[in-house]
C-alpha cells in the first residue's frame, strides 16, 4: 500500500491507495504530536505501507524523518512529478490538498526510480552544519556591509572593496571625532567590528567541523583542486547516495551544468541550463572559480576554450561541467571503496576494495573514452545492468538516500 502525503508545517493529508490505484483510506492529521500519533493509528490497518512524502529535502523533511525514526519505509516524491500528474488527471493544474496527496501516491504506485531515504545522522550533522555556516556567510556579508557604511562617512576616501576585520580595526584607530554624532557612529562601528569578529571566529570553527566530518565518512573530494571543506561537504550533504545517478550525464543534470539542446531546423545549438539543484551549481561554479585563479590543470584547460573562440562565460561553463563530471567520478570512486572495505571487514579478509583517485586529482582528468564536456542533457537511463557488470544501483531501483 502507498500512502501518498501532502505536508504543511501545522498539517499533513493523506491518501492511501493500492498497487491498483484504488482508493483505500483518506483524511487529514495536524503535525503536532497527538496528530502524529493519530496518523500512526490510522495507518497501521495497512501493514504493508510505503510513506510517499512530497518534498522530503524540504517541507516535507521533518514529517519524514519522524517517519524514518520510527521505522517507517518513505520514500521522496519530487513536487515536479506530482504536479505532472495533477495535471495529466485532471486536465488543469488547481491545487487542494487532498487533490495533492492523490498525486503524490499516484506517482509512487507509477515510478519505481523514487529515492528511498534512510535515516543517517551524521549527513544530517552535515547538513546542518553547511546551513550554519550559510547563514553565518549572509551574516557576515550584513555585518561588513554595515560597517563599510559606517567608515566611509567617518573616514571619506578609504572604503575597502573586500574589508577585513583587521583593516577595519586600523581604520577606527585612525579615527577620535570630536562631536556627537561622529562619537556615536565610531561606536557603533566598533561595535560591528566585534560582531563581525565573532561571525568570522564562528565561520572558522563551522569550516574545521565540515572538514572533520568529510574526512570521518571516507570522502575524499578535498582532493579536487578548488573543492575545499565547504564545498566537498554540501556536496556530500546534498547528493546523499550517489548511485541514484546513472551516469555522469544524469548527474551533470543534476547540477544544472548540462547544457539544454536549443537546435532548430538548421542551427545547432545548445543554452545555458537555468534547472537543477541551484545550490550545488553554485558549489561548483567556486571549485571552477578557485581552479582559474590557481596554476591548475582547470586553468589551462580553461584557457584552452578560450582559444578556441568560446567567450568567458562559455568557458568556465565547460570547465564547471568537467568539475561536475570529476566529482561524479570521485563519489563513485569512494562509494566502491566503501563498499568493498566494509565487504572485506565482513569477511575478515582486511581492508582491501578499490582506490579512488590520487592525490593529484584535478577537474580536467578524464579518461580517454569521456568525450568533451559540452554535452546536452542525458537520454533515456537502460532498464537494469548486465549480469557480469558490478552491482551499482541505477535509478530503476529504489536506492537508500537520507532526508536531504
Amino acid at each position: 500500500m502507498f500512502i501518498g502525503v501532502d505536508p504543511h508545517k501545522l498539517s499533513a493529508t493523506i491518501e492511501v491507495v493500492d498497487r491498483h490505484e484504488k482508493l483505500l483510506g483518506t483524511g487529514r492529521f495536524r503535525t503536532d504530536q497527538a496528530g502524529y500519533a493519530a496518523m500512526r493509528t490510522y495507518t497501521k490497518n495497512w501493514p504493508e505501507r510505503v510513506w510517499a512524502v512530497e518534498g522530503a529535502n524540504g517541507a516535507g523533511r521533518p514529517l519524514a524523518q519522524r517517519l524514518l525514526e520510527d521505522g517507517e519505509h518513505v520514500v521522496d516524491v519530487p513536487a515536479k512529478l506530482a504536479a505532472r500528474v495533477r495535471l495529466f488527471d485532471t486536465g488543469h493544474n488547481r491545487k487542494t490538498d487532498a487533490r495533492d496527496a492523490h498525486s503524490i501516491a499516484i506517482v509512487a504506485v507509477r515510478t519505481t526510480s523514487l529515492r528511498v531515504l534512510r535515516a543517517d545522522g551524521e549527513l544530517e550533522a552535515l547538513r546542518m552544519l553547511c546551513d550554519r555556516r550559510e547563514e553565518l556567510t549572509r551574516l557576515r556579508v550584513q555585518t561588513v556591509n554595515r560597517l563599510q557604511r559606517l567608515l566611509a562617512e567617518l573616514v571619506p576616501g578609504q572604503a575597502k572593496k573586500d574589508l577585513t576585520a583587521l583593516q577595519a580595526k586600523a581604520i577606527l584607530a585612525t579615527v577620535r571625532p570630536r562631536d556627537i554624532a561622529g562619537k556615536t557612529r565610531r561606536r557603533i562601528a566598533a561595535e560591528e567590528l566585534a560582531d563581525l569578529v565573532a561571525v568570522e571566529a564562528k565561520m572558522k570553527k563551522a569550516t574545521a567541523e565540515l572538514k572533520i566530518l568529510v574526512k570521518a565518512r571516507g570522502s575524499r573530494l578535498m582532493n579536487l583542486h578548488g573543492v575545499g571543506p565547504v564545498v566537498a561537504a554540501r556536496t556530500l550533504a546534498d547528493v546523499g547516495d550517489i548511485a541514484r545517478f546513472a551516469d555522469r550525464n544524469r548527474f551533470a543534470s543534476w547540477t544544472g551544468t548540462a547544457p539544454l539542446d536549443a537546435s532548430s531546423g538548421e542551427q545547432n545549438r545548445h543554452r545555458l541550463s537555468r534547472a537543477g539543484n541551484r545550490r550545488m551549481n553554485h558549489m561548483i561554479h567556486i571549485a571552477a572559480v578557485s581552479q582559474i585563479r590557481l596554476d591548475t590543470e582547470g586553468r589551462a584547460y580553461y584557457r584552452r576554450k578560450l582559444a578556441a573562440g568560446k567567450t568567458k562565460l562559455e568557458a568556465l561553463r565547460c570547465l564547471k561541467r568537467r568539475i561536475s563530471d570529476a566529482i561524479y567520478r570521485q563519489m563513485l570512486a569512494d562509494a566502491d571503496r566503501a563498499a568493498s572495505t566494509s565487504a572485506a571487514e565482513t569477511v575478515g579478509t582486511g581492508p582491501g576494495g578499490h582506490c579512488g583517485a590520487t592525490h593529484e586529482s584535478s577537474a580536467v582528468d578524464l579518461p580517454p573514452h569521456i568525450d568533451t564536456s559540452d554535452q546536452p542533457l542525458p537520454g533515456p537511463a537502460k532498464p537494469t545492468l548486465q549480469p557480469h557488470q558490478p552491482a551499482r544501483k541505477t535509478p530503476h531501483s529504489r536506492t537508500p538516500q537520507t532526508t536531504g
